[in-house]
């Protein structure tokens, strides 16, 4: 009975060692990532504060018959309109946040979750349908977003088939991965820089930002009050992320299990042999390809 119950007590212990050393790593990525985004931004963040209070002081001096409570108010109400999608730049001319375009790109940051933050419903009306809109349209977004992902998958998966063909599947799944690359992450950064005018660097961090879903909303296409825009430009952008977004879900999935079996492989791995598993079948089996799309 002893002998018996080892290989399950071995393989316990080691499931609770890799979960706790997961779980440890998970941490230690997040507490790594704070401490460098505190060392990079807090000093900028000071510089921006200070600049700033200054031209604050600078108006004051300039306009005497302002104080400084009628100004601190001025600053609230330009802080409550660019909350509620109102850019202060420009005048009452410029194009509507809720034109059919606007609208169709607020739908698609809906349903995919991406949630930039410029723009919300402010109404009640608004936000009660925006609440029952997500409830139906965010699985209606997961269900298209696997649906799309099927041919991908079968894709990838055909590639992992051809393994026995040498050459043949490491040509064509670079071939998938390059041409996903161009069309999603490489070439939309040029066209948002020369439309947005920004440089190619922010239009890459927009890009990436967008597709994984992060959403921060510093930058958002479409919102200068300068610039005019085609009217089908952000209906266009819209239908760019959703396959962007499937795309780069299944660049994440394939990267995920590649990470997990090399942590495995590097910590999991327990001597089945003294816990008297055999292993021959396990070797013999082909494995059967992981790949699906993350929702």
């Amino acid at each position: 009975t002893r002998s018996s119950s080892m290989p399950f007590l071995t393989v316990s212990n080691w499931q609770i060692s890799w979960t706790l050393l997961l779980v440890l790593g998970y941490l230690f990525y997040l507490l790594l990532g704070a401490m460098v985004f505190q060392l990079l931004e807090k000093q900028a963040e000071t510089h921006s504060r200070d600049q700033f209070q200054l031209e604050k002081l600078k108006f004051l001096q300039n306009y005497t018959c302002l104080d400084r409570r009628a100004l601190e108010h001025f600053v609230q109400v330009l802080m409550k309109a660019w909350e509620k999608g109102v850019n202060p730049e420009g005048n009452s001319t410029n194009p509507s946040n809720w034109d059919f375009s606007n609208s169709f790109f607020f739908a698609g940051t809906v349903v995919t979750t991406i949630g930039y933050g410029n723009r919300s419903p402010s109404t009640v009306a608004g936000q009660v349908f925006c609440v029952f809109y997500a409830l139906f349209g965010v699985p209606l977004n997961l269900a298209f977003l696997n649906q799309l992902g099927k041919g991908l998958n079968a894709h990838l998966i055909t590639l992992e088939r051809w393994v026995q063909k040498p050459g043949r599947a490491q040509v064509q799944l670079a071939v998938f991965l390059t041409t996903g690359t161009l069309l999603f992450l490489v070439f939309p950064p040029l066209v948002f820089s020369y439309v947005e005018g920004w440089s190619y660097g922010e239009g890459f961090y927009f890009t990436f930002i967008t597709l994984s879903t992060i959403g921060f909303g510093d930058y958002v296409v479409g919102t200068n009050p300068n610039k005019h825009y085609i009217p089908l430009y952000r209906s266009l952008t819209a239908i760019w992320i959703v396959f962007g977004l499937a795309w780069l879900a299944l660049v994440f999935n394939v990267g995920a299990d590649l990470m997990e079996k090399f942590l495995q492989l590097k910590w999991h791995k327990p001597d089945l042999s003294l816990a008297g598993v055999a292993t021959t079948k396990l070797e013999d089996e082909p494995e059967q390809p992981r790949i699906h799309i993350p929702i």
